[in-house]
Parts: C-alpha cells; sequence; structure tokens
C-alpha cells in the first residue's frame, strides 16, 4: 500500500475509501478523510522523521490527529509508512460501580495508560490493581481468581506465551524483580486488557449486579404482597373460607 504528499500537497493513499477508526469523540467506527496536511516545501526544506497529519471523522465531523513516519523524500513526493499511529484514542470502559474505592482508582489510571499507548505502565497499573484485589478478597479470593484465569485460557485459547505474560503481570509480586511486567507489546497488552476486566467482573461486578437485582425483586415482592393483603381480606370466597375453618373449630 503507498501511502505518500505530492507536490501540491495533497495526501494519496491507495485504500482512502478503506481507510476507518474508532473516533476518540462519537466512538463509532467510522471513515475519515484527510482535513490538514503539512505543506510539501515545508517538508521538504526540514525533513522531519515523522509529520502529522488531520483527518475529520465522517460521522461527527471532528478532528482526529495523527502521526505518519516518512520513509523517504523524492524530489515530486514524500513517501509515509503505511500505517499511521493515533494520537488520540477511544477511552476504554468498564462499569466501576461496585468495586473498591483503591481497586477502582488503580484500574481506571490502568485503562488511562492503555488508551495512551503506555503499555509498560499499563502492565505495571494492572499489577497494582490486581495486588490490591487480593488483599481485598484474601487468599481465597485470589486462588479463584486464579482458576478464572486458567478458565479463561482455555475459553479464548491464549497461546501459552501470552498467557504467561497476562500471568505475570496480574500475579507476579513487587517484591521479587524477576517478575517484573515484561515489556508488552499493544496485541499482548490488549489480550490482558481483557483478562483483567473478565477478572474485575467476576470479582465484583457480577456479584454486586445479582445482589443489587435480588434485592430489587424482592422489594417489589414485598411491596406486592402488602397491597394484597387488604383485597383479599375484603374478597368474599376468603370470607367463606374463613368462616368454614371457624366453624368446623372444636
Amino acid at each position: 500500500m503507498s501511502v505518500y504528499i505530492d507536490s501540491t500537497s495533497q495526501l494519496i493513499n491507495e485504500h482512502d475509501r478503506a481507510l476507518a477508526l474508532s473516533c476518540p469523540h462519537c466512538e463509532v467506527t467510522s471513515h475519515i478523510t484527510p482535513s490538514a496536511v503539512p505543506r510539501f516545501a515545508d517538508l521538504q526544506a526540514e525533513k522531519p522523521a515523522t509529520i502529522g497529519v488531520v483527518y475529520r471523522c465522517d460521522a461527527c465531523h471532528s478532528p482526529i490527529f495523527v502521526r505518519y513516519a516518512v520513509r523517504s523524500y523524492r524530489p515530486n513526493r514524500i513517501e509515509l509508512a503505511p500505517q499511521f499511529v493515533e494520537v488520540e484514542r477511544p477511552r476504554e470502559k468498564f462499569t466501576f460501580t461496585h468495586l473498591p474505592e483503591e481497586v477502582e482508582l488503580l484500574f481506571r489510571e490502568a485503562l488511562i495508560c492503555f488508551s495512551n499507548g503506555a503499555y509498560n505502565a499499563f502492565a505495571s497499573m494492572c499489577r497494582r490493581t490486581a495486588q490490591a484485589t487480593f488483599a481485598d478478597l484474601g487468599e481465597a479470593g485470589k486462588l479463584r481468581l486464579f482458576d478464572e484465569l486458567n478458565e479463561v485460557r482455555e475459553m479464548a485459547e491464549i497461546d501459552i506465551k501470552t498467557f504467561l505474560s497476562i500471568k505475570n503481570v496480574i500475579f507476579g509480586t513487587q517484591a521479587d524483580s524477576r517478575t517484573d511486567p515484561a515489556h508488552l507489546d499493544p496485541a499482548t497488552a490488549a489480550v490482558v486488557l481483557e483478562v483483567m476486566k473478565d477478572l474485575l467482573y467476576e470479582a465484583y461486578v457480577r456479584k454486586g449486579r445479582l445482589q443489587q437485582a435480588l434485592m430489587v425483586r424482592r422489594y417489589f415482592a414485598e411491596e406486592s404482597a402488602e397491597d394484597l393483603t387488604p383485597v383479599l381480606a375484603s374478597s368474599p370466597a376468603v370470607k367463606q373460607a374463613a368462616e368454614r375453618g371457624s366453624a368446623s373449630s372444636p
């Protein structure tokens, strides 16, 4: 795939029609259109190693900033790398309602690190989140989450290398320098993210939602029973049954 800026300062991309991403503003996966491209003459004069381009989201029309690495400078065109780097990314979301305060704080920062492409910082924050979770749940809770991790491995068919990286990030200890979180590539970091979400959901969110749903059900059941009491008391059938019961009593 060829991507370049021509002598008229136009960005040419052979697959421009298929160019789409998840907009960091409206969070819709949409086609994007070049909106502002650096001037060809300025680039030829300064020859930067990377350049910035502003695209426009076709869904919400907001600006999206990206970076291209420059491959070569030619007299009539500037060759760019086929893939760009997103400067802004959509924020990762999670339901924090049922998480303890410390776990929530740490995992929020982990998501910020991931959204900004700071994958090693993300790994460290995931480990701190896991340690806060284990401290809250106790040893039994930690063992239960380890079993859950193995189930996730089987369900998602995670390869052994990726699984060991996940295990090291989540279940390693700060005291042992040999288990420091490994340098994560974007693909492995994405798997770690989904596994962390799943473990926290199982540890807190699922239980909290279930308890909340049962409490609501119980409340409305009790309210319904109270509302039906005067109706049943005034019912002729109920009165006759009560009278028959009284008459048959010794």
